[in-house]
Order: structure tokens, then C-alpha cells, then sequence
């Protein structure tokens, strides 16, 4: 009976919360969880070919939500926490929305993303059979600490799940060391030939996580990413099962994932590691991926994934809440050379993390190509990040906390596309400024 009480309170919050509005992605579950704590434990006897649990600092919504996109053009039944809602709750309300309000669920694959500090807490409930870690870069200090700290709440969460089969970043050596747990299966995938230009020092992950001395690399990608290898203990990349070779970086991407030749409409050169590690769960879990690329044709974005709204030019929103990912997003809007404005929002809610000092790690310097035409900054934190940029000696040309007023002064310079870069709490009040403003997704 708690069951079932609990499975009509979520539903009847889920109505409320999209009458009035709301997206609604977790509240339904942290009411439910309150009458009955167990509720997520049906997943296994409900769910009938396999769990993959996705998590890592950045990628994993885009990751979790192209695996379940493959599985559905498959045509099997997904569970997924599309919305990115990755704690208990979130999962909660993922499943109350998929059951019956008698509690009938059935499905054959769950595809869950989940927070890295909440999969101890979550496996408590579930147990699965894949686990994608995409990576590990600092990210909301406030709340994680540094690295190791999160490296060790995830292994707490692996000791938990006898024979679990991971699906790690192998140019990742925060990664691979998950590989080294007992009782565990590991899988690779990673990039096999130096793809960007050279770049400045790794600043993350520089030490090797087995020993404590520094790494060194033949190649790297970004941040730590890349062919690494400690000299001191011989903790190295390992061998690669899914390997990516022959880049291109134009519009579309190609590039071959085991001798498979892909061409893929997406942007930036991260997104590939989210597409192999989609293509390696999917052949541990014995898919077929000879059409791997058609299988990703019905994938939609989730909102500030580079996320294009039509006006008189393209507005485009990228969600981007720490250094490695800002610097990613800066280095793919500088592979675009049209003339562009850029806006930055900067907010230090609680889900954004309240210390703002990672801002100082971030390569701002590079924003300020040939192409920019002008800079805007906004946010709760507007000055801190203008600050940033002054001691860059790059020019701001307005500071606004008004998203709409930026956005709309940017759509009636002369420039040919405007780049909105956001962290956190930015993205869905930015999100209905666009779609307030008349933008087309």
C-alpha cells in the first residue's frame, strides 16, 4: 500500500508541477521517496536486458541520453532520466513517471545518469550491470573537493556491485584507475592520435593516481586527456577496445571508431568521446553497431548542448560549468569563423557551487579572436567574471544582469552569430529568455 500511495502522490505532483509550468524532474520523487524509501528498487525485476548507469564531471547527460536515443531507434523499450534530474530523487521521479499508477512498469534497457557524489547512495537501490565514467575534472568545489575525493566516493559506489562491467575514458587516467578494482570488468575507449593543436600544460590530473609522481604524455587532448604514462610506477594508458583514429574536425565531424567509418553532424571535439562511449556500452552489452551512426539520426539535444535558436542569425546556447568544460566551449565557438558575439552568464547558486574561484583556471584568454565582434557579460556574478576578464586585458564591452537586454542588444550589432555561454542555474532561465524572445530551436 506505501507503494502505491507513494506512486499516486508523484503523479499527482508531476500534473501539478506541469500545470503551473515546472519541469518537475526530481520534487515527485523526494515526496515519494518519504513513504516508500524502496521505491527504485523495482528496476531490476522490472527492467529485462540490462542497467547502464553513465556518470563523470562533464558529458554524462549528453552520453546517458544518446545511449537511450540508440537503444530506442534499436526499437526497445528505455527507461531514462532524459531531463539530467541524476540524484535519487531524480531517478525516483523518472520511474514514477514510467509506471502505471497501479505500479506496472516494464522495460528492457534503464538508462540512468547519475551525480558522481550520489552513486553510492544510489546503487544502495540499483544495481547495475554497465557504468560509463565519461571523466573526472574539478567541478564545484564547494561541494566535491578536489578530485581524489570524488575518485574515492565513486569507488565506494564499484565496491557495491559484484562483476559490474565499466566503460572507462582510457586517455583519462582518473579513469583508467577504476579499471585496477577488484571484481570488476573494464573496457576502453579513447582517442589514438594527436588531433589538436598544441595546447598549454595539462593543469588536471597531473599526478598519477597510483603512486602520487608526475604523469608524462606523448600526446594530450585537453586537460588530462590523452597518451599518458607515469615513469616512476609504469601506470600507463592501457590498451584501447574502442578506438577513435582519422579525425576531422570540419563541419560534419568524421572520424573512424574501429575501423568504422562515422560522419556525424554534431559539434565540438568532446562530443566524440560521449559517441564512443555510447559505442562501447553498447557493444559490451552485446548491441550490434554496424549502423551506429544511423542509429544516432533521432537524437535530439538537450537543451545548451550547442543548442541553435533561430533569429534574424542563430543564437547559440552552451551549458558550460567548469574549467574543462568552458574550455572546450571556447575552443569549439573559435572554431567558427563567422563574426560573433559572446555572452557569458556566471551564477553561484547552490547546483552551480558557491565558489566561483575555478573562473581564474579557465583560458579566457583565447576568447578574444579575430572574430569576436563583442562581449558581453551577465549573471549573478557579473562582476567577478568581468573582473576575470580585465586581468586578461580583454575588453567588456557591456555588463548586464538582464539576459534579455544582452541578448537583445547582441541581435542588433553587425555580427552573424551569437554564442551564449552559461553555467548551471543560467541555462533554463536563459532557455525561456529564448523562447520569450521568439527563438526557434
Amino acid at each position: 500500500m506505501r507503494k502505491l500511495l507513494a506512486i499516486w502522490l508523484g503523479k499527482i505532483l508531476t500534473i501539478v508541477g506541469k500545470t503551473v509550468g515546472k519541469k518537475s524532474s526530481s520534487s515527485p520523487g523526494a515526496y515519494a521517496l518519504k513513504i516508500c524509501p524502496d521505491l527504485v528498487k523495482c528496476l531490476e525485476k522490472c527492467v529485462s536486458k540490462g542497467i547502464i548507469v553513465t556518470c563523470g564531471t562533464n558529458g554524462k547527460t549528453t552520453t546517458n541520453n544518446l545511449m537511450a536515443s540508440a537503444l530506442e531507434a534499436k526499437g526497445y523499450k528505455v527507461i531514462c532520466n532524459k531531463l539530467g534530474a541524476n540524484m535519487l530523487s531524480g531517478i525516483a521521479t523518472t520511474v514514477l513517471q514510467e509506471m502505471s499508477i497501479f505500479g506496472k512498469l516494464k522495460a528492457d534497457y534503464a538508462c540512468l545518469e547519475i551525480d558522481e557524489a550520489y552513486t553510492p547512495i544510489v546503487f544502495d537501490y540499483v544495481k547495475p550491470d554497465v557504468m560509463v565514467i565519461t571523466n573526472l575534472f574539478r567541478d564545484q568545489l564547494d561541494r566535491y573537493g578536489e578530485i581524489d575525493i570524488t575518485s574515492d566516493i565513486i569507488k565506494r559506489a564499484i565496491k557495491k556491485v559484484p562483476n559490474l562491467k565499466l566503460v572507462l575514458n582510457g586517455d583519462d587516467p582518473l579513469c583508467v584507475q577504476f579499471g585496477r578494482e577488484k571484481n570488476v570488468k573494464a573496457y576502453y575507449y579513447g582517442i589514438s592520435e594527436k588531433v589538436l593543436p598544441q595546447l598549454d600544460d595539462t593543469k588536471e590530473g597531473r599526478f598519477c593516481p597510483v603512486c602520487g609522481e608526475e604523469q608524462k604524455y606523448n600526446y594530450y587532448h585537453y586537460s588530462q586527456l590523452g597518451d599518458f604514462y607515469c615513469p616512476s610506477c609504469g601506470f600507463k594508458r592501457p590498451e584501447i577496445d574502442f578506438e577513435v583514429k582519422n579525425v576531422s574536425l570540419d563541419t560534419p565531424m568524421k572520424f573512424t571508431i574501429n575501423n568504422q567509418p562515422m560522419v556525424i553532424n554534431y559539434k565540438g571535439f568532446y562530443n566524440i568521446y560521449n559517441l564512443i562511449a555510447v559505442y562501447g556500452a553498447l557493444n559490451v552489452l552485446g548491441e550490434k553497431t554496424d549502423d551506429f551512426a544511423k542509429l544516432l539520426t533521432g537524437y535530439k539535444p538537450q537543451i545548451g548542448r550547442m543548442q541553435e535558436y533561430k533569429f534574424n542569425k542563430p543564437v547559440i546556447l552552451s551549458l558550460s560549468k567548469n574549467p574543462a568544460g568552458f574550455n572546450q566551449a571556447i575552443a569549439t565557438v573559435n572554431t567558427d569563423k563567422r563574426k560573433k558575439d559572446i555572452i557569458i552568464a556566471i551564477n553561484d547558486k547552490a547546483n552551480d557551487g558557491r565558489d566561483v574561484s575555478w573562473l581564474w583556471d579557465v583560458d579566457f584568454d583565447k576568447i578574444a579572436d579575430e572574430n569576436l565582434n563583442t562581449l558581453t557579460t551577465t549573471g549573478i556574478r557579473v562582476y567577478d567574471i568581468s573582473l576575470r576578464f580585465k586581468y586578461s586585458d580583454i575588453k567588456v564591452d557591456r555588463m548586464t544582469q538582464d539576459m534579455a537586454d544582452a541578448i537583445t542588444k547582441c541581435l542588433e550589432t553587425d555580427s552573424e552569430v551569437v554564442y551564449v555561454l552559461v553555467n548551471y542555474t543560467a541555462l533554463y532561465s536563459t532557455e525561456a529568455v529564448l523562447k520569450k524572445l521568439g527563438g526557434e530551436a
